[in-house]
């Protein structure tokens, strides 16, 4: 028995031995990185966001559905896309697009039914193309049932499902709402002779998480999801669970830099997102999580996803968009202004140095929350689209992050900028519009004039299959204006021309895929960071070396990289061919093997 046992331990440990050697070698292998993160699906997916009400009409009532997808998911699966991002689609009366939610676990009867919701995704998996559903965490639709039961009386068993101030109180304690015409977050109740709270929209009331019993239907609304077959969650204004509920009273030159302190994300959305990790996460395998992130402190963002705190997979933030145009945040140390490259190169380095052991990082040009990249950082003139766009995501897909495409984006749709404030379908937009308006027509023209190339209905406007009734989007009337370029700006005119937008992007994705061991995992190093014109950086693995360079800006000009470019391989260019002299042309991009 003896000689067993010890034959039985030799063999386990020969055993967790190989094991150990064979992670430390993948680690090594994935970048050369002792310290190199596991390799995961997540990572080396492309993730396409999908904003459903403007992808693909199928029954002709101007609104996307989930047939529509179904129908457009050959197209998905030629672009060479791993996973989609699916905005909301659970039931809802839309006072926000979706994200009022009244129903967790029904389809949006714009949408669809649950049987479409299961042939998508079917089709989805015969694809091999993964689903992440947008999780809408903070607040529910005040037409949800438990909002209405909430309503009626105080002691109704959904009352504390929501944060109630109740009116003998006297006034409640001043809270800011984004979507609320008069920027109070505080809404009363006659029934009940309460306030209740909206961060945003005033149909949009916030959970309270503090409540053991709504975080339970919580997690048992992800389990419905990911039984489904569901591949993972992006968590929409996650770091708005967590309230400090004394209330203490904002100071009277408030700004959105103190947003984070008065707002949430405190110790308490680490316990609810380990709470949530343990009771559902954990229990499935593989499961991809990311939060909407833009609020968080840079210096806090690794306790979000380090994975050792058994939280989220990745974050995305909004410093990019922050620094690029974007005039109403506070963005820090950085200038805001178009062509602003240094602070591009300033804020990707600092992430990726930030997850060089630990965590993931995310990267995007544009969401269903900011305008069309083309429009806000390349160059959307007809002389200038096709290259400033393959320039983009040249950029995009050669990061150590996970690459975030936005519908429309790969043809390179443009900003449609509207030019009245009727026009505009965004709460946001429309709301804030007459908040300025109420300070002079001067203020509210200026915002109208700022909302042409910012507002987030630039991104939303349909998506453009072809020069036909209505873009090829639908046979009825668009539930959004659908922009005039279609006829020169669609599917069908990108897929028949090789020297599209849409064809460079199908390469790029292959080139990434095909080199994962340095375009994914490989170590990131910036060159000529104080060229203000072009960016440049090396991704190496190994023995491997490659080297982007990516010009921002219309003019001529070269970058100083001081590698030895004798030897160099163009992997990929935007033009036909680099300049002999090393010269960049306008929005020019090569990768060049080293």
């Amino acid at each position: 028995m003896l000689i067993n046992r010890i034959a039985v331990i030799s063999i386990f440990a020969v055993t967790v031995f190989t094991v150990l050697l064979s992670c430390k070698t993948k680690s090594k292998n994935a970048g050369d990185n002792e310290t190199a993160s596991e390799n995961k699906w997540w990572k080396e997916a492309v993730v396409y966001q999908l904003y459903p009400r403007s992808f693909q009409d199928s029954d002709g009532d101007g609104v996307g559905d989930l047939k529509g997808i179904t129908q457009r998911l050959d197209y998905l699966q030629s672009l060479g896309i791993d996973a989609i991002w699916l905005n909301p689609i659970c039931a809802s009366p839309n006072d926000d697009n979706g994200y009022d939610i009244s129903d967790y676990r029904a389809i949006m009867k714009e949408m669809g039914t649950m049987q479409d919701f299961d042939e998508m995704l079917a089709g989805m998996k015969k694809r091999n193309i993964k689903l992440i559903m947008d999780l809408v965490v903070n607040h529910s639709s005040d037409e949800h049932e438990w909002f209405k039961g909430a309503k009626r009386r105080r002691d109704n068993k959904y009352r504390n499902y929501y944060h109630w101030w109740p009116a003998e109180k006297g006034t409640p304690p001043k809270r800011y709402s984004i979507f609320d015409e008069e920027a109070n977050a505080w809404r009363y109740d006659s029934t009940t002779k309460s306030y209740y709270l909206h961060y945003f929209s005033r149909k949009q009331p916030d959970l309270n998480w503090e409540n053991p019993a709504l975080r339970n239907e919580m997690y048992d609304i992800m389990k419905f999801w990911l039984d489904k077959g569901v591949s993972g969650f992006r968590l929409d204004a996650f770091p708005f669970m967590a309230k400090d509920t004394a209330w203490p009273a904002m100071p009277a030159d408030f700004t959105d830099g103190q947003f984070v302190r008065y707002y949430g994300a405190d110790k308490k959305v680490h316990d609810y997102l380990r709470e949530m990790n343990e009771k559902v996460l954990s229990k499935y395998s593989d499961v991809y999580t990311v939060g909407e992130g833009g609020v968080i402190p840079f210096s806090k963002v690794m306790d979000y996803v380090n994975e050792d705190n058994h939280e989220l997979n990745t974050l995305y933030h909004d410093e990019i968009a922050n620094v690029w145009g974007r005039d109403s945040f506070d963005v820090g140390d950085y200038k805001v202004g178009r062509n602003n490259v240094l602070g591009i190169k300033q804020i990707v380095s600092k992430w990726d140095e930030k997850f060089l052991n630990k965590g993931w990082n995310t990267v995007y040009f544009t969401n269903h929350d900011q305008s069309r990249a083309v429009s806000r950082y390349g160059n959307d003139s007809a002389q200038y689209r096709n290259p400033s766009a393959k320039m983009l995501y040249t950029f995009l897909l050669t990061q150590r992050a996970v690459p975030y495409i936005y519908n429309g984006d790969e043809i390179g749709m443009t900003n449609i900028r509207f030019k009245t404030v009727e026009e505009y379908n965004d709460l946001q937009t429309r709301n804030r519009y007459y908040i300025e308006l109420k300070k002079s027509k001067e203020a509210a023209a200026a915002y109208l004039l700022n909302q042409a190339e910012l507002s987030r209905d630039n991104s939303r406007t349909p998506m453009q299959w072809s020069s036909g009734v209505n873009a090829g989007f639908t046979t009825g009337k668009p539930w959004l204006t659908i922009n005039p370029n279609f006829t020169q700006v669609n599917v069908d005119e990108s897929e028949k021309d090789a020297n599209s937008i849409f064809n460079y992007v199908k390469k790029m994705i292959a080139l990434r895929k095909e080199h994962k061991d340095v375009l994914v995992y490989g170590k990131y190093s910036l060159l000529d960071k104080d060229n203000k014109q072009v960016y440049s950086y090396t991704r190496e693995s190994g023995s491997k070396k490659y080297l982007v360079v990516l010009n921002f800006t219309s003019a001529t000009t070269k970058a100083n990289t001081g590698i030895d470019m004798s030897k160099a391989k163009v992997l990929i260019s935007n033009y036909d061919k680099p300049a002999a002299d090393s010269s960049l042309r306008a929005y020019e991009a090569v990768v060049y093997e080293l």
